[in-house]
């Protein structure tokens, strides 16, 4: 469980901050079209749903974040880790927010919970990547000061893009933010 943040105090509308369970991940996996309002089609569809297997339920609870109403209903999620292979970095692997709750500040809290929390742990680096057309992705990242790294010479609407960066025709636009101390505050 989540000790540093024990509640949602921050979240707007009386919204539940936790800890996910297994059984979150087929909850989640039933939000992902309607959320994404079918972006990419079928096969976005498809990416989206194999980037969440059950293990990130089961083995990176510690370091991610599940936002629920008072009801129960599933309303934003964070999935995120520290990286075992370099220490100086924490990465949040996946996020997603109801529609209805865009732009109420749900999104930055649970990445400012993440900030916190990966700083708190001695990482100074935290690093996430979306799909190259999703300027409101690009949008939200650059706002919460984010950069976006350098590209392989391919770009999407002027953003650079790493080519086959989760394999063959998967380009991702990838991102760095550095963290500025155990309080993260920004």
């Amino acid at each position: 469980m989540i000790d540093d943040f024990p509640d949602g105090a921050g979240l707007p509308g009386g919204l539940l901050l936790r800890s996910p369970i297994p059984e979150d991940q087929r909850r989640v996996l039933a939000v992902l079209d309607v959320w994404w309002a079918g972006f990419g089609g079928a096969a976005g569809s498809r990416e989206r749903s194999l980037l969440l297997p059950r293990l990130f339920f089961q083995h990176f609870t510690d370091s991610s974040f599940v936002v629920e109403r008072p009801d129960g209903a599933l309303v934003a999620f964070l999935i995120g880790f520290l990286s075992q292979s370099q220490p100086e970095v924490a990465y949040i692997h996946f996020v997603g927010v109801d529609p209805a709750l865009r732009r109420r500040g749900v999104g930055a809290f649970l990445y400012q919970r993440f900030f916190t929390l990966a700083a708190a742990r001695g990482r100074t680096r935290v690093r996430c990547v979306t799909s190259p057309g999703n300027a409101a992705s690009v949008a939200f990242h650059t706002g919460l000061g984010f950069q976006v790294d350098p590209g392989d010479a391919a770009t999407a609407d002027g953003v650079p893009v790493q080519q086959d960066y989760d394999g063959p025709g998967l380009p991702r636009v990838t991102f760095t933010r550095i963290l500025t101390g155990p309080q993260e505050e920004r």
